[in-house]
């Protein structure tokens, strides 16, 4: 990977916080981005979208107790970064107008890019060469079956720089790339119609596609779809559900992951609020946040206000150990930060969010934990849901489901939807398996969307509802 160029002096980063905290201050911050994204779209055999973007911008960032101040332009002159302080400190209007000093030398955290080795750089890969791995996972898909009658194929990679800088005197650079290819196909067959879904990505370059080829995602999409083509009305009623592992995460993600961040529980909007150190789960769940796993989809060396990545037990033998914190929320309470200040870009601030989360393993197989089933419910793949934060009720549909009929997978079921509570799940999950997988997603809080990873090996939740159209048979 080329190194990257300090986007902004040690002079000009201390000039700049002198000038955020002219007006005083707790904590001063300015974020600067370089990123370039590229983006292509094959549907009906052409290329229907090919687009660039290349965005160059910085924050300054002013806290005063729970008063947060922020302004942000695209010129990285040192005028317009001074400018651009002067402006967030005028609009920090809590605590003290009385100037804070700024003591402490700037001092430039250690460079982490060997963590998350990049093999195939994006600035490498031929534009041609991208849209044949576009037209390998088309064709693929297309070959599942007679009945696939559309293909949807979108790839998408990034490069990111960034340099904070803050008031502790702390300095960090860091590089992210990232690359995601998503397949969506659609099955036909008298008059049904069935989707499937499929979206590889890393924190890395094009080396992606040596172990996820793009054949290998289009056929997953394909063959899911056609699988529900056949599938019978789900049943509905309360029964034991096994949930596969990798994409059956965005069930925690959803149900408690947002819960377990920090501002959730500041305001009392979580299920977690005044549980720390109580349990909350059955003693066989162990749930972590991980931004260090090895180029995973949500990894990073540093955060977005330069914190080191970290991985933070949030729930250990069913105990809830720790949240989910920032920067604002970690000098507030006086704690460490874990590394999960995240933003979309240099125009907005940071909050509490997640990275790769996911349920450790456990000591079944998965093979075990459905020949233990008599009668259940198999969620392969989960979609879209809603969730209540406050009381961790929630509603999610399955996009790929099947009976479980005497220890064996049985046949496929469409239509269903899982009812529950996140809190009541989590006290009711009796098996782990040691397959652990991920799952790759954009996730999306109070308008900014990240990258992240769910993940957790395949487990059976002792009795949840199941939404569907016909009795159990």
């Amino acid at each position: 990977m080329e190194v990257m160029l300090l986007m902004i002096d040690e002079e000009t980063a201390r000039n700049v916080l002198v000038t955020a905290l002219s007006r005083g201050g707790d904590f001063a911050e300015i974020f600067a981005e370089r990123r370039l994204v590229y983006n292509l779209r094959l549907e009906e055999g052409r290329v229907e979208e090919n687009t660039s973007g290349y965005e160059l911008g910085a924050g300054v960032r002013v806290m005063r107790g729970e008063s947060v101040a922020y302004a942000y332009t695209n010129d990285l002159d040192p005028a317009a970064l001074e400018e651009t302080a002067r402006v967030a400190a005028a609009s920090s209007r809590e605590g003290t107008t009385k100037a804070v000093s700024l003591e402490k030398p700037l001092l430039a955290l250690p460079r982490r890019e060997e963590e998350h080795p990049v093999l195939l750089d994006v600035g490498a890969y031929a534009r041609d060469g991208k849209i044949d791995l576009l037209r390998r996972a088309d064709q693929a898909a297309r070959e599942a079956g007679p009945h696939i009658i559309q293909v949807v194929v979108m790839l998408g990679d990034a490069r990111q720089e960034v340099f904070i800088a803050n008031s502790l005197g702390e300095m960090v650079e860091d590089t992210r790339v990232r690359v995601r290819l998503v397949v969506q196909a659609v099955a036909a067959k008298d008059g049904e119609i069935q989707t499937g879904h499929e979206s590889p990505g890393m924190l890395g370059g094009y080396e992606l596609f040596h172990e996820s080829t793009p054949e290998d995602a289009g056929r997953t999409a394909a063959l899911q779809a056609l699988t529900m083509l056949e599938a019978r009305p789900a049943p509905s009623g309360p029964m034991a559900v096994v949930i596969a592992n990798g994409t059956g995460g965005v069930l925690f993600h959803e149900a408690c992951g947002h819960s377990l961040e920090a501002d959730a529980v500041y305001k009392k909007a979580s299920v977690f609020e005044g549980k720390l150190g109580r349990k909350v789960a059955s003693p066989l769940v162990n749930a972590y946040d991980d931004a260090t796993l090895i180029n995973r989809w949500g990894s990073f060396s540093y955060d977005d206000e330069g914190v080191r990545a970290s991985r933070t037990p949030l729930i250990e033998e069913g105990e809830l150990r720790g949240f989910i914190n920032d920067r604002k929320r970690s000098l507030r309470d006086g704690t460490a930060p874990t590394g999960n200040g995240r933003r979309q870009s240099y125009r907005f601030v940071p909050i509490p969010r997640m990275t790769n989360t996911y349920i450790e393993v456990g000591k079944s197989s998965r093979e075990d934990v459905i020949a233990d089933t008599a009668l259940g419910f198999y969620a392969r793949k989960l979609g879209g849901g809603e969730v209540n934060p406050v009381t961790g009720d929630f509603i999610f549909a399955v996009t790929e489901g099947y009976m479980i009929r005497n220890g064996k997978i049985a046949e496929p079921v469409k239509g269903a939807t899982l009812i529950g509570n996140g809190p009541r799940v989590l006290m009711d999950i009796d098996a782990v398996a040691d397959d652990l997988d991920f799952d790759t997603g954009m996730c999306g809080k109070e308008g900014q969307a990240v990258p992240v990873c769910t993940g957790q090996p395949t487990l059976r939740v002792r009795e949840m509802v199941i939404g569907g159209t016909s009795e159990v048979v």
